[in-house]
């Protein structure tokens, strides 16, 4: 499993990513290992199509989980199965998590 993470306002994000042949599984989170809103993406056919893609479980992020699902799938070219459980703002946490995955990719 890869792992990035960055500190900020006292607070450690983390991303652990498991690629698997099919698929990604990205867990963003803050502090200790948690799951939290969870969304799944598939890659777009063709170039410039995008996927499908869909908030599984949760209440809150749930822009912020499905935008970030649907980055992984289409980095990666994979089904994307993400969790984001963060207390920052739907924004902020899209900024500082999509920065995350990244830079997970890019060993």
């Amino acid at each position: 499993m890869e792992e990035a993470s960055l500190e900020r306002d006292g607070k450690v994000h983390k991303v652990n990513l498991l690629q698997m042949d099919n698929a990604i599984l990205a867990l963003c989170y803050e502090g200790t290992l948690k799951i939290g809103t969870l969304a799944v993406s598939t890659p777009g056919l063709t170039e410039g199509v995008g996927g499908t893609s869909s908030v599984l479980l949760g209440g809150r992020y749930l822009i912020a989980a499905r935008a970030l699902a649907e980055r992984s799938a289409a980095i990666f070219k994979k089904m994307s199965l993400v969790s984001l459980n963060t207390t920052l703002s739907e924004g902020e946490a899209l900024r500082v998590y999509s920065g995350l995955l990244d830079k997970v990719r890019s060993p």
